[in-house]
């Protein structure tokens, strides 16, 4: 059975075809054009009732919530593919642990900055410097406790790469365009992790299937 994944390149599809593809699923993307309004459509309502992005159906399964859709395959197919949960139930703790640090601590502020200074613009909307300048302090903080964790394991979950690295990416990947980068570079073990991770085929693979255009 073939999953499609309904979402737009902004709106995380990202994190769950870098799933897909790391736990050797086949998959095929239906584009959701949330700058249309695509996702408040009816027919996309029925998969997704808060219009957010993305989603899957697999079969007559249908779930939403990147995480949630990562968490699902990385279970469902846990001995396929790369094992992104750890081997022992101490190393998925960790997995989980790091995969909320990622959700509550470092997405927020990195996701403000996104939106303030990519997203915004694109809109005709007006950016907030206190926001930016805000949202940039909080993301620094998070990643000196990211350095502190990378200088003793080269993962975050330890050393095996896991959904608590992969699910960093999709939003890591605008801080070159953000000219926000070096809060990643001025950290030695990060600035390792990160080149590591974004070097895996999954993720090239990732780009080059991606048709966003900033």
């Amino acid at each position: 059975m073939v999953v499609k994944v309904y979402g737009s390149d902004y709106a995380n599809p990202k994190r769950v075809i870098m799933c897909l593809i790391e736990k050797e699923i086949e998959f095929e993307t239906v584009f959701v054009d949330g700058f249309k309004g695509e996702n408040k459509k009816p027919e996309y309502l029925k998969l997704q009732p808060f219009g957010l992005l993305p989603a899957i159906q697999d079969g007559d399964y249908t779930l939403y919530e990147s995480r949630a859709i990562c968490r699902y395959y990385a279970e469902k197919y846990k001995n396929q593919g790369t094992d992104l949960l750890g081997k022992t139930i101490e190393e998925r703790g960790l997995v989980e642990q790091w995969l909320e640090v990622e959700a509550h601590n470092y997405h927020p502020p990195l996701y403000n900055l996104v939106m303030n200074i990519v997203i915004s613009p694109l809109l005709g909307l007006p950016s907030d410097p206190k926001v930016i300048k805000e949202s940039e302090e909080k993301l620094g903080k998070v990643l000196d406790i990211y350095e502190e964790r990378l200088s003793k394991t080269k993962y975050l979950a330890g050393d095996f790469f896991s959904l608590a690295d992969l699910s960093h990416l999709p939003f890591t990947h605008y801080l070159s365009q953000m000219k926000k980068e070096y809060l990643i570079r001025e950290r030695v073990h990060v600035s390792a992790w990160l080149d590591d991770i974004s070097n895996r085929p999954s993720w090239k693979k990732v780009l080059e299937l991606s048709k966003n255009p900033f």
